[in-house]
């Protein structure tokens, strides 16, 4: 641990598996209600592609929102922002289970997302609370052990709430998951940030804090390598069921085991990264990971153009691509996080705020540019995986000794 954590209370059992599902907020948020859109989309007929916008709005919700809970948690400490992020994310899925207009609808999923954006931004600033850079790219692992199980759970479960009571119970699926957090947090979860350490600040000095992160060269390029990456798996998660499915002819049954793999993937890689740091550094790791998913990128890319005969390549992409993110994920976060432990509440905020507004002009370009094919899937997803390689090499990588 470093010298700044000292005065914090040691991790307990429960602290890895309660961070690690509160960071599966957002998965969990947004893959349950997959198999719903075409309902969604016969009980809202006035709004064509609503069940899309949805899903954009959640994205911007979870960018947006994340840049309120970093000062809030630096000033006021990590779990009273929990507690009123957790009360505005069960607000705001009871108002989408209840949502009568596509409006309703639309600003309810921002308001969950919103306030679920907490569960990303404060389990992040607590790992840099209780440890230094190296530690906590093995803890970051750890918490996406459980957290990567929710991508392979939620459409499984979405797909038997729908069957069984319609769209509108996974929302009311997921109120109750949010207040069965929130019991969590009140009665588990330690405070990680003691008074002494707590910094107050006006909103003038919190938008100096963002400016000076911002025009900090290694924070962005973490940060963007973060982003490019995750944006990457974004541009699959909204394209992968129109490809495989419609286009390469897959039934559902078969695409929810690919999808299944493929966070398998993730979930193995993210183990291994936390075996690997006990011989690498995480800089090490990244140089070599991000390499290989521009490779994946690119040949989802020559996949998307050679058509039907590339599906087994077109898979075994999109499992590299997804399956390396257990590498880059952690290790990205450790390394944005390492020089801001005095403001990490705000530097965690700033880099969920980059990934996911970063996430959503890359789904927002696979749903406007796609005519159904692999092609536009593997061009945005070529495009991320070169650009996080390129932002990484150029502003983070730390120069030879």
């Amino acid at each position: 641990m470093h010298s700044s954590a000292s005065a914090s209370p040691p991790p307990s059992f429960w602290l890895i598996p309660l961070l690690g599902a509160l960071v599966a907020f957002a998965p969990l948020s947004i893959d349950m209600y997959l198999s719903a859109f075409p309902q969604l989309a016969r009980d809202f007929p006035a709004l064509p592609g609503v069940a899309q916008y949805s899903l954009a709005m959640y994205l911007v919700g979870m960018s947006v929102g994340q840049i309120f809970y970093g000062p809030f948690s630096d000033r006021c400490g990590r779990k009273l922002p929990l507690y009123v992020g957790l009360g505005v994310y069960v607000a705001g899925s009871i108002g989408c289970a209840l949502a009568t207009s596509p409006a309703m609808l639309l600003a309810c999923r921002f308001l969950q997302a919103a306030g679920g954006c907490a569960g990303v931004v404060i389990p992040m600033a607590m790992v840099r609370d209780l440890f230094d850079h190296q530690s906590s790219a093995r803890t970051l692992s750890r918490l996406m052990l459980v957290m990567g199980v929710a991508p392979i759970l939620a459409p499984w479960i979405g797909s038997h709430v729908l069957a069984a009571w319609g769209w509108r119970a996974i929302f009311w699926v997921l109120a109750c998951y949010g207040l069965l957090a929130l019991g969590a947090v009140r009665f588990t979860l330690p405070e990680s940030l003691p008074a002494e350490r707590r910094r107050i600040s006006s909103l003038a000095g919190s938008a100096r804090a963002y400016w000076h992160m911002l025009s900090e060269r290694r924070f962005m390029g973490y940060a963007l390598a973060a982003g490019f990456s995750t944006a990457g798996m974004f541009a699959y998660i909204a394209a992968s069921p129109t490809v495989l499915i419609e286009h390469y002819g897959l039934s559902p049954q078969v695409y929810t085991w690919v999808f299944g793999a493929n966070a398998c993937g993730l979930i193995g890689a993210s183990q291994l990264n936390h075996r690997l740091l006990a011989r690498l550094t995480p800089d090490r790791i990244l140089a070599i990971s991000l390499s290989l998913m521009c490779a994946m990128g690119l040949c989802l890319l020559a996949a998307g153009v050679s058509g039907l005969a590339a599906l087994p390549a077109l898979l075994v992409s999109l499992f590299g691509f997804v399956g390396l993110l257990g590498f880059i994920s952690p290790n990205t976060g450790a390394g944005a996080m390492a020089a801001h432990g005095a403001q990490a509440g705000s530097a965690s905020a700033l880099l969920g705020t980059i990934r996911f507004g970063i996430s959503f002009f890359a789904g927002t370009a696979v749903g406007a540019f796609s005519d159904g094919s692999a092609l536009t899937m593997g061009i945005v997803i070529a495009v991320c995986g070169s650009a996080a390689l390129l932002s990484y090499q150029l502003l983070a990588k730390p120069a030879p000794r």
